[in-house]
């Protein structure tokens, strides 16, 4: 028990420390509550139609990526905790933008949206550069694994209580913007109290393209651009539990919507229970070839889904279900590989802007699943999981082809490792 209560106690200050863990936690929170009922406060509380209301979210999160360029700079200028707590305040200003949007304005709404995008966006690479600042190696490896399963067990938590707040019908949507807005507001106030701040690396002599990351117009180089294109195939996979699942059960074979629940349900508990314990255990691995096996495990439970399908009525529900699981152990082992490949391939000179550029691949990944995922399934199964199984083998195969060096390995420090943090 004493061994257990070191590691927690280590992983915490790995992670940034007690308030920093604590202002993740708030965060997850509020965008919990937030971020799946969006849609039903334009359509419920301002009036506005589903199509409107849909493409103003999809426009504020695709134009949010936008602001990843500047991130990224802003945090190879040194800044660490300032920007988390920068992308937390964004969103508190999209929570009053949306309090103060009048009924049945569309424009005030956008812009609520697009500020919560921003925050949103901006807040993974942020995040990433912080801990990848007080931490490197395999403890660094750790924490941004723990920090992922704290902010998927703060939105699952977020979720169900905007759920059992849905009763109360637009005043209660209201209460539950206003709750979620102080959320941000106390996570920013907990998140900048860290004040911690990195030493900027100096550029190195010549250093270029070949350093992984171009330090003028800074293109990435060929080993980072092919990890950044798997990524936005492997980002498909965060989408499966909450579209193409439930898409196929309930719209192809007709399935009770109970066991869509039953998969993001498990879907939650397994990446906040799983996450730490097999990025430790992926540890023997270098980071390229984790990254590689992900994408491996996440063809194989693709054609799982296809011969799920297959299934008699009777027995498909339960066997997609089954499915899911293989699906989000493939997630775990992508999530807790991909950032941290992408801290050693890029110099200390430009991770920030490495790291923005990883959200920009995820986040574009993200914004074209649903389209595509929604294209794709008309045409039957074996186009839908056969497609998606061949995108990421290829993904996986073009990770996987690139030649590895021992500062990828997940346990061994490396570019981008040295602690940078200077505390004021």
């Amino acid at each position: 028990m004493a061994t257990t209560k070191i590691q927690v106690r280590a992983l915490v200050r790995a992670s940034g420390g007690p308030r920093y863990a604590a202002a993740l936690a708030v965060d997850a929170l509020g965008t919990g509550m937030m971020r799946p009922f969006l849609l039903l406060y334009g359509v419920a509380v301002l009036g506005l139609s589903a199509p409107a209301t849909g493409i103003a979210m999809t426009v504020g999160i695709v134009v949010g990526l936008g602001c990843m360029p500047a991130v990224g700079r802003w945090l190879d200028r040194g800044a660490r905790s300032t920007v988390v707590a920068a992308s937390m305040l964004v969103r508190v200003a999209g929570v009053v933008l949306l309090l103060a949007t009048p009924a049945g304005h569309l424009w005030p709404f956008a812009t609520a949206a697009l500020f919560l995008g921003i925050g949103n966006q901006a807040w993974p690479a942020a995040h990433a550069a912080l801990v990848a600042t007080v931490a490197h190696g395999r403890e660094r490896d750790a924490a941004l694994a723990a920090g992922r399963a704290l902010r998927n067990a703060g939105l699952g938590v977020g979720a169900l209580l905007a759920t059992a707040c849905l009763a109360g019908g637009t005043t209660a949507l209201r209460v539950l913007a206003v709750v979620t807005g102080l959320a941000y507001l106390t996570a920013a106030a907990l998140a900048w109290s860290v004040r911690l701040r990195a030493r900027p690396a100096a550029a190195p002599a010549g250093a270029g393209v070949d350093d992984g990351v171009d330090d003028g117009s800074a293109r990435p180089a060929p080993r980072m651009r092919a990890v950044l294109a798997a990524n936005v195939v492997y980002a498909f996979c965060l989408n499966v539990p909450e579209v193409a699942v439930p898409l196929v059960l309930v719209a192809q074979l007709g399935a009770s919507p109970v066991w869509s629940g039953a998969v993001f349900v498990a879907n939650t508990v397994l990446v906040v229970t799983l996450q730490v314990p097999v990025t430790v255990l992926m540890s023997r691995f270098s980071r390229r070839t984790a990254l590689a096996l992900a994408g491996a495990v996440l063809t194989a439970s693709y054609l799982g889904f296809l011969v799920a399908t297959s299934l008699g009525h009777g027995w498909a529900a339960p066997a997609v279900v089954a499915v899911s699981v293989v699906c989000t152990l493939g997630e775990i082992i992508y999530a807790g590989s991909v950032t941290a490949l992408v801290t050693v391939l890029a110099p200390a000179h430009v991770l920030g802007r490495a790291l923005a550029r990883l959200q920009l691949s995820t986040g574009f990944g993200l914004a074209v699943s649903p389209a595509v995922i929604t294209a794709l399934a008309p045409l039957g199964p074996a186009v839908l999981w056969g497609g998606l199984a061949a995108a990421t083998l290829v993904a996986a195969s073009a990770v996987a082809v690139e030649k590895d060096s021992p500062a990828s390995r997940l346990g061994s420090p490396g570019s981008g490792d040295t602690p940078l943090a200077a505390r004021s």
